[in-house]
């Protein structure tokens, strides 16, 4: 395995005066650009804060299977709620993971695009109210970390700072709380297959100590071990879309721990609104030279409308939502 590290990016920088901000800015251009992958610290996240997320999520993984079952997410058109272990796939793959999904809270949609499926209301567990609390706490303070880096992308790429900021208004994000068991197999197992994300933005918070990640580099596949108090952040396929692929989505999976330990992570994904299209950016001609083109993969369509590539992603890790709620759209082309 090869020991690589990924760029560790300050964001309090932008704070700091105008030569450090435009530091920043170019330091973020270039890690999305070389790696897709970096370290973010200075994002104003407390220990604090941190820590009752974490509280928040051993004890609902902790809950008796009858409490966790109640808010099963095959009971969610939305794909919302609790997915037991093995219940996720990628690329057609079992992830050995449990976890529960939520998203914006919003009423269910009846007609018009097949992306108006994926809004409705979340599935709280009844017998842990105060998850509730500090998750909102949680999208808050990272939706307003979210914002500044696509401000900041934004100047970096040579557009104006508001350039993604339509498209933000009502954004689509998604948080996981998710556990990875221990396993005993000798052979490193899938906690989470090799993928790239869906969408644009994900902010990745990892229990600290518990290694797993790793990011596919120069086709390498390199660990990326928690540092205490960042956040791993990545960039999607729309971004890499946005930018004709001068900036970089990149594969990345999750080795299961070895037994008994586990392994807790919250990751956060900020995308736009479900109608919208992230707008294509006008590069300047030093960094239009230097994009790379979209990925082009048959099997895995980047669409530009955003609601269609979420609701792609999600008939495809979660068939059993697909075939109870949404039969009809199982064999289309998505």
């Amino acid at each position: 395995m090869a020991d690589l590290n990924l760029p560790i990016l300050d964001l309090s920088e932008l704070d700091k005066g105008a030569e450090a901000a435009a530091q920043f800015r170019h330091d973020l251009a270039a890690a999305a650009h070389d790696v897709g992958f970096f370290y973010l610290t200075g994002t104003g996240v407390t220990a604090e804060l941190s820590g009752r997320l974490h509280g928040a999520a051993l004890d609902f993984f902790a809950l008796p299977d009858d409490d966790k079952l109640a808010i099963e997410n095959v009971k969610s058109p939305h794909f919302r709620g609790y997915t037991r272990i093995g219940g996720e796939r990628t690329r057609g793959k079992v992830d050995w993971r449990e976890q529960i999904d939520i998203g914006p809270e919003r009423d269910a949609v009846a007609g018009g695009p097949a992306f108006n499926r994926l809004l409705g209301p979340n599935l709280w567990p009844a017998a842990q109210p105060e998850l509730r609390e500090v998750i909102g706490e949680w999208h808050e303070h990272l939706s307003n970390v979210a914002r500044t880096l696509l401000r900041a992308w934004a100047l970096a790429l040579g557009a104006e700072e508001t350039y993604f900021d339509a498209n933000f208004g009502d954004p689509s994000t998604l948080i996981k709380v998710v556990r990875y068991p221990g396993t005993d197999e000798p052979e490193p197992q899938q906690g989470v297959g090799a993928h790239k994300d869906s969408g644009v933005l994900t902010l990745l918070w990892v229990e600290p100590g518990k290694g797993g990640l790793q990011v596919e580099r120069n086709d390498t596949w390199v660990d990326a071990p928690p540092i205490d108090g960042a956040f791993v952040v990545n960039i999607g396929e729309l971004l890499e879309y946005a930018t004709g692929g001068y900036l970089k989505a990149t594969n990345h999976r999750v080795i299961s721990p070895k037994a008994p330990d586990e392994r807790i992570s919250v990751p956060f994904f900020f995308n736009p609104a479900l109608d919208k299209k992230l707008p294509l950016i006008d590069l300047p001609p030093e960094l239009a030279a230097e994009a790379r083109g979209v990925t082009q993969d048959p099997t895995n369509p980047i669409h530009s409308l955003y609601g269609e590539n979420a609701l792609k992603s999600r008939l495809r890790a979660h068939p059993d939502v697909a075939a109870i709620h949404h039969p009809d759209l199982v064999d289309a082309s998505i």
